[in-house]
């Protein structure tokens, strides 16, 4: 078992406090290609630095997210029911470019709160 560091925007940080996000969305590379099931996730708040332990229960590999966001349930996914009508995964554009998308795919790793 592999203990692995990630940072995350407050928000999504608070989802997986709650309980309401079981999906970390990420680029397939390098670093990512390593988390095993079983290994865990230390996520650190890239705001306030609080941090969360999570185990990873799966992976999910994508060509891309639009068929990530086709396959995998999105209220787990970091959205609300009040965000889910307007979900696209052109939302991850943001964070991941299209190029970026093609050259590694892109992973759904699914969670448990330690």
């Amino acid at each position: 078992m592999m203990r692995h560091d990630m940072k995350l925007d407050p928000a999504p940080f608070a989802m997986i406090a709650s309980g309401c996000k079981k999906f970390e969305l990420r680029l397939n590379d390098e670093k990512r290609r390593k988390i095993e099931i079983g290994d865990e996730i230390l996520f650190t708040d890239n705001v306030t630095g609080q941090t969360l332990l999570t185990r990873v229960l799966g992976k999910e590999i994508f060509p891309d997210f639009a068929a990530l966001y086709r396959a995998l349930p999105l209220l787990a996914c970091g959205y609300t029911e009040e965000t889910l009508p307007a979900a696209s995964p052109k939302d991850m554009e943001a964070y991941y470019s299209p190029a970026e998308q093609r050259k590694f795919g892109v992973v759904g790793i699914r969670l448990e709160l330690l």
